[in-house]
């Protein structure tokens, strides 16, 4: 049976390059001359990273609408989200990107001319990979930023990101309860079975996703196609749309049923749909048919610096502490206590 492993040290991933502009970007210092052309190779690295679906910002010292009217003139202003165009520090703009995107400050790559902010941004966030700008043609060559699969939510990564900016500002100038902006939205939840072109897609998340993660464990597609097809294993898959376009494949659950105990072995939920309000359904979805199977519920959890949220959402599912192996906690769920699923979401089961 394939054993679950927590890998020691992963191959780094980079979710998203931030550039510096002048003299990385484009050829020439802006505020000096309006009249830059783009740098050769830069394009190409752009575009090429996008379609991978690795995601793309900007931490530049200009003039903010100089250098977004440049972009647009250029035709690149839209392939970079949450652009940090200001004259404070590179460091506080990668920080702000890495929170605003919502994924941890170390699959964050940093490019630039100077040596000065390549260090500056260094010493701030060690984590960080610098880049300097005379090695941009080696970036797309380079493994941290080949992704074992481009799937279908890859290519399209950067305009479901940019529908999230849009849903995100239209939330701030909501007014009323959250349940209503929720409503408003018209979401439709998924929960399938995969097929085996979702697999792809399911190892991206086991690697991608660290925060909604109950254990950390990483399968391969080899794994997840196995215990697609076994007897003793549940593998479920979850979608989120709504009225502003798809989130994509943003859920997995990986249940072992092993005579009268059924275990989740991992729970992972796509950090874009933390604010949505829907990471218990997957959770309840199990807790129904396990009653209605006759047999307990049990979750593995692992706790770490970043998952404090999910063992949060067991615990609002009615999931307590048994027992501990190791690291790993051992929940067990009272079924006893029935949970709708929330009215603001339509729920499709297949």
């Amino acid at each position: 049976m394939c054993q679950q492993k927590i890998p020691e040290k992963e191959e780094r991933k980079i979710k998203c390059l931030v550039w510096d502009l002048d003299n990385t970007v484009w050829d020439g210092v802006l505020s000096e001359n309006e009249d830059v052309s783009l740098r050769k190779g830069a394009v190409y690295v752009i575009k090429t990273l996008d379609k991978r679906g690795i995601l793309q910002s900007i931490a530049s010292k200009n003039d903010h609408s100089q250098a977004v009217a440049k972009l647009n003139e250029l035709g690149i202003k839209d392939y970079f989200i949450y652009p940090q165009i200001n004259w404070g520090s590179k460091s506080q703009s990668v920080r702000t990107i890495a929170k605003s995107i919502n994924i941890g400050i170390d699959t964050i790559a940093f490019i630039d001319d100077q040596p000065f902010e390549l260090e500056e941004v260094s010493f701030s966030h060690p984590q960080v990979l610098c880049i300097d700008a005379a090695d941009m043609s080696k970036i797309s060559d380079m493994s941290e930023f080949m992704p074992k699969f481009i799937t279908d939510e890859s290519k399209i990564r950067r305009a479901m990101y940019m529908s999230d900016i849009e849903r995100n500002n239209i939330e701030e100038r909501f007014e009323g309860p959250k349940e209503e902006f929720l409503a408003s939205l018209n979401m439709v939840f998924k929960i399938s079975q995969p097929e085996e072109e979702d697999l792809k897609r399911a190892e991206e998340l086991t690697v991608r996703t660290h925060q909604l993660n109950t254990t950390g464990y990483t399968y391969s597609y080899e794994d997840l196609d196995r215990f697609r097809k076994s007897e003793n294993h549940i593998l479920y898959v979850a979608s989120l749309d709504d009225k502003y376009g798809t989130y994509g494949k943003i859920g997995l659950l990986l249940i072992e049923t092993s005579g009268n105990i059924w275990t989740i072995k991992l729970l992972l939920m796509s950090c874009r749909v933390m604010a949505r309000g829907v990471g218990s359904i997957m959770i309840n979805h199990i807790r129904n048919q396990a009653r209605d199977a006759g047999v307990s519920l049990r979750a593995e959890f692992l706790p770490t610096d970043v998952n404090r949220m999910m063992y949060m959402t067991y615990k609002f599912t009615n999931f307590s502490e048994k027992e501990k192996t190791g690291d790993i906690l051992i929940l067990e769920n009272d079924l006893t206590q029935k949970q709708e699923f929330p009215g603001y979401v339509k729920i499709e089961i297949s």
